[in-house]
């Protein structure tokens, strides 16, 4: 029998246990599902805003896979660092181990005033907003009466939506107590998203774009002088651009339209802003005031360069959503440039030779990109080395019983069983404020509902 973990219960980690599942070359697969929390579903859970249910009912499909009779969820386990099982420890256990542990820094802007109370990544507000544990469920006041989102992809649109969404219209989701509470009594009436380049090379989807438009209450403000800096708005008729391009020009030139609206026209303003890169976080009073951004135009070779134009933006609260960045595993090898382990075709690089029986998948691979459904094939390519290596594995000693050797070492693993039971204490938590299932926000809770306390 060839026994597999996989570290890490994201969509990437599922996608991996469901290839083991799927192949036929051998048939004897166990696969243990590996995670440092006591829930599965990494960005499903923690990373998708609590208002797209649909992208959330994702959930079902990886539990499909969770719940098979050759699969054992193992939560509340850390691999690597100084609390966590070595990986070579770990590999003493399994004939082999894929490492889907994903991107879990966000890319910092490097400019002055980025530590400045105020100025957060927007990986923590999302977070914050999604119940993760490691986030202190009370971690923003929202007092901030402008604030400013860096980026223009769709994390940037996600949380300047949130922002701008009344939490009555979030009650019905499962965003935690202390979150919905503070997005309730929240003072924020303007949100600027703000890019370095021009509307055709933003990131965002049409989908997440048009959802900014439909918000109750709120105006979206787009400057079409912005937009005619751009060469591909100014020519889009002749040029042949992708068809989100083309979609997504043409939602912001309805916009750019409606000009600015006045006092009485709505609650929150939305300002998508193009050509502005941010050199400096203000500051006043100890805490972020503003962005000074450099505002750019194009340079004729898919890329801008500064006018010497500044332009001051004021925020008491700025959001940076400029891209994840994996994070070294110790105990495996990294790419500090890439943010990534060298691998080739998923199978782990030592000092450029594989490595046996340790393997990667997802955005530990091959970087933060591509969408959700992107980490099957990448999982797929690891898979099929890992099945290609099988001779060689089968020679590799491996426990028993892995659960029990954890639990000799001291671990205290949440499996299935336990994310059950917290699923059972979230609804019941919903219930008792009258709303659906709402998330617990901190480990002890968490952990005391994996138990079968009440708490």
């Amino acid at each position: 029998m060839l026994r597999v973990a996989v570290v890490g219960s994201g969509p990437s980690g599922v996608y991996t246990a469901q290839a083991l599942l799927n192949q036929s070359l051998v048939p004897e697969v166990r696969v243990h599902v590996l995670d440092r929390l006591p829930t599965p579903y990494g960005l499903v859970r923690y990373g998708v805003a609590p208002d797209h249910e649909k992208i959330k009912s994702l959930q079902n499909s990886l539990r499909a896979v969770l719940e098979d009779e050759r699969v054992t969820f193992v939560g509340n386990v850390q691999i690597g660092g100084a609390d966590g099982v070595p990986p070579a420890r770990l590999a003493e256990l399994y004939h082999a181990v894929v490492y889907c542990v994903g991107a879990a820094a966000d890319r910092p802007l490097s400019v002055p005033g980025e530590e400045l109370p105020g100025s957060y990544s927007a990986t923590r507000f999302v977070s914050w907003y999604s119940a993760h544990p490691d986030i202190a469920p009370d971690g923003f006041a929202l007092q901030a009466r402008s604030a400013v989102v860096i980026g223009v992809g769709n994390v940037a649109v996600d949380v300047a939506r949130i922002l701008a969404r009344g939490a009555d219209e979030l009650r019905a989701t499962d965003v935690p107590r202390a979150a919905l509470g503070a997005l309730a009594g929240s003072r924020v009436r303007e949100v600027h998203i703000a890019g370095r380049r021009g509307p055709s090379q933003a990131r965002f989807t049409t989908k997440e774009l048009r959802e900014l438009g439909a918000l109750p209450g709120a105006r979206i403000v787009v400057d079409p002088a912005e937009l005619a800096l751009d060469p591909a708005y100014a020519a889009q008729e002749g040029l042949p651009l992708p068809a989100v391009v083309r979609r997504n020009l043409e939602v912001l030139r309805g916009w750019s339209a409606l000009g600015e609206p006045g006092v009485a026209d709505a609650v929150r303003r939305i300002r998508l802003r193009f050509f502005l890169r941010p050199v400096e976080l203000l500051e006043r009073g100890g805490r972020v005031a503003g962005v000074r951004f450099a505002r750019t135009v194009p340079d004729g070779a898919g890329g801008v360069q500064d006018t010497g134009v500044y332009e001051d933006v004021e925020a008491q609260l700025v959001l940076r959503a400029v891209g994840y960045r994996g994070v070294e595993l110790p105990g495996l090898p990294f790419d500090a440039v890439r943010g990534t382990v060298p691998h080739a075709a998923g199978r782990v690089l030592r000092d450029g030779a594989p490595s046996p029986g340790e393997y990667v998948a997802g955005w530990i691979k091959r970087g933060p990109t591509g969408v959700i459904g992107s980490n099957r094939s990448c999982a797929k390519e690891t898979v099929a080395s890992l099945i290609e290596d099988v001779p060689l594995l089968a020679r590799r000693p491996a426990a028993e019983d892995p659960l029990a050797v954890l639990r000799a070492w001291g671990l205290r693993p949440v499996e299935w069983d336990g994310w059950l039971s917290i699923e059972r204490a979230e609804e019941a938590l919903g219930r008792s404020l009258g709303r659906g299932p709402v998330k617990i926000p901190d480990w002890q809770g968490l952990l005391a509902a994996a138990r079968g306390a009440s708490g």
